[in-house]
């Protein structure tokens, strides 16, 4: 078997692996964050350790597979890796120092799960824009690219922003949930969620891979059913919660 048609073999599971996931988290919350019961999912890490580990393979790895390319010399694939670099670099480094870390943990099934999931995806992106992709010079003034990288902009923006909301509500001094409000939380209780799927929906497109879609997919898979979870757990805690938010799409659902 040549790596090319294992890695459409990988790139077909990791459709396989939304569906599931999708699946599994109608039924069970995923347990972190409020959802999280101490104990029940076995040993645990410090919140920010095994949120920087879960992540590291989504832009070391990515970084490392992507110069091993064919490609990676070439402006169209270095551009591409910039985009999902801008993202990773913050989510790997710049948010886990941000974040509130006395007394927050995680499973470390669930930080092992994530890890080996970004090791698969980091490793099916990488291979996909700066080796197994064939771009021409002027890929950078298709439409195609140009609507995709504005839709990666607009979700990154969304995401980062819809954070710094979630994390001013735990400056020090600060305890217990609050409700979030300003920016997409005027709309929906998960606009962090929203802004990410948008981003990957933005990198597929701008990709134009097989591999971008499949990670689109998992995305929505997984973030869907957890802003739904999120959604539930706000209009129970909280009585004065908005009414007329939705939990992840505007005005819709």
């Amino acid at each position: 078997m040549t790596e090319a048609v294992l890695h459409g073999w990988l790139v077909g599971g990791l459709f396989v692996m939304a569906a599931a996931t999708c699946a599994v988290l109608l039924w069970i919350d995923a347990p972190y964050g409020r959802h999280l019961r101490p104990g029940a999912w076995g040993p645990e890490v410090s919140a920010r350790l095994g949120w920087v580990l879960m992540e590291l393979p989504a832009s070391v790895f990515f970084f490392l597979v992507f110069l091993a390319g064919d490609a990676a010399g070439e402006r169209v694939p270095q551009v591409l890796a910039g985009l999902w670099l801008c993202h990773y670099l913050h989510r790997n480094f710049v948010y886990p120092l941000r974040m509130p870390a006395a007394g927050r943990t995680m499973p470390v099934l669930v930080a092992a799960g994530g890890f080996a999931f970004n090791l698969l995806n980091a490793y099916l992106n990488a291979r996909a824009v700066s080796h197994f992709g064939r771009y021409d010079p002027d890929w950078l003034t298709d439409p195609r690219f140009l609507a995709g990288a504005a839709v990666f902009a607009a979700g990154f923006a969304l995401n980062v922003h819809s954070d710094h909301i979630l994390l001013r509500l735990r400056r020090p001094g600060r305890t217990g949930y609050a409700i979030p409000r300003g920016g997409g939380f005027r709309l929906v209780s998960c606009p962090n969620y929203l802004g990410e799927i948008i981003e990957w929906g933005g990198w597929a497109l701008a990709a134009w891979s097989s591999a971008g879609l499949a990670f689109f997919a998992y995305t929505a898979a997984n973030l869907g059913p957890r802003a739904r979870s999120h959604h539930r757990w706000y209009r129970a805690r909280f009585r004065d919660y908005p009414p007329e938010r939705k939990a992840l799409i505007p005005w819709l659902a």
